[in-house]
């Protein structure tokens, strides 16, 4: 995708969730684009505040710890990590390649996240 799509994507959403500020649907997909963009705290920030609307989400709960990630916070990663798999969060494959997540590979702490039998 290029540039310029990309900004007036983002600016779509944001124009949308002035008028509607818990629209999911939006939230959800402004959030990637900020982390494509790589306006990480941007993206973030939208996904703390999915997790505060989707409590019981094990996607929004994977995407807010990769977010955590991407910002260095690796502590609170791995805390949500843990959150979306007690959630139900169960595709570890993805997991574990997932570039956002990088910096926890070989982490005890992040491998204890995974089924023995993986």
């Amino acid at each position: 995708m290029d540039k310029n799509h990309l900004d007036f994507e983002i600016k779509f959403y944001e124009n949308v969730l002035r008028e509607r500020p818990a629209y999911i649907e939006v939230l959800m997909p402004l959030a990637e684009a900020y982390t494509r963009k790589g306006l990480f705290e941007k993206g973030l920030e939208i996904d703390k505040r999915l997790a505060s609307l989707c409590k019981k989400d094990p996607v929004v709960f994977y995407n807010l710890g990769c977010s955590y990630a991407l910002v260095g916070k690796k502590k609170e990663s791995l805390k949500t990590l843990k959150k979306a798999v007690q959630l139900g969060y169960h595709d570890f494959k993805h997991m574990r390649k997932d570039k956002d997540l990088e910096e926890h590979f070989g982490d005890p702490a992040f491998e204890s996240l995974f089924p023995k039998k993986l």
